[in-house]
């Protein structure tokens, strides 16, 4: 009988077996196969996932637009009654409107005499005397006529002024001519007849002037913004 000492007996020894598969081959290969048909079922899964989740970002985006397409058609309907309150305003402005146009068409043609008679009386010479006036309004008619080169441009009138005055000669009836062409109101003064006699012991001329209306002798109350004159 051996003695085994305490050292002999702490020694292992390890064995390393061999590995051995005991499953049949056709088991493997249809595990294999198995992961193989896997793989694109996951590729599956997860595009199906993708369009799902843009489905959704797209039944939102459509729900947000058809959101704001109901608010635009609740905001018109309600302009739409609200400007139903305004319908006799509009018509109020017509009728305004209308009046207006007709009080245009009929006073358009307004001259204010007064107005006249006080610019004239401003740039009578000192040896001119007036001893009558006249006045005519006429309506203004468009020319058709073709304008001649050279030839000069007749006055557009709306009326003419004629004057009988008194002066003590024709240098002074000149000067009468010249005032009456300095008013913006009349245009193409002239004398259309003279005759010199004695005015007490002095010579005088008695003479007639004849001049046109332009349109700033017009009033312009109604058809001037502004008011006129």
């Amino acid at each position: 009988m051996s003695v085994l000492s305490q050292e002999d007996r702490l020694v292992t020894t390890t064995v390393r077996l061999p590995r051995v598969n005991l499953l049949p081959p056709e088991i493997a290969e249809r595990a294999t196969f198995q992961r193989i048909q896997a793989g694109p079922g996951v590729a599956v899964l997860a595009a199906v996932g993708v369009v799902g989740l843009l489905y959704l970002s797209a039944s939102h985006s459509v729900a947000s637009a058809q959101g704001d397409l109901d608010t635009a058609n609740s905001q018109a309907s309600s302009l739409q009654q609200q400007s139903a309150k305004y319908a006799d305003v509009t018509a109020t402005y017509a009728r305004a409107a209308a009046a207006q146009a007709t009080l245009r068409t009929a006073m358009g043609g307004e001259i204010r005499y007064s107005q006249l008679l006080n610019d004239l009386s401003l740039t009578v010479p000192s040896n001119v005397w007036l001893s009558s006036l006249a006045y005519t309004s006429t309506p203004p008619v468009a020319s058709t006529a073709t304008p001649v080169a050279g030839a000069p441009v007749a006055a557009t009138g709306v009326g003419t002024f004629t004057a009988s005055a008194t002066a003590f000669s024709h240098d002074d009836v000149a000067v009468w001519l010249e005032s009456v062409a300095g008013l913006k109101a009349y245009a193409s003064p002239y004398f259309s007849s003279s005759t010199e006699g004695l005015l007490g012991t002095r010579k005088a001329v008695t003479f007639t002037s004849t001049a046109v209306l332009t349109p700033a002798a017009l009033s312009g109350r109604y058809t001037d913004p502004a008011g006129g004159r």
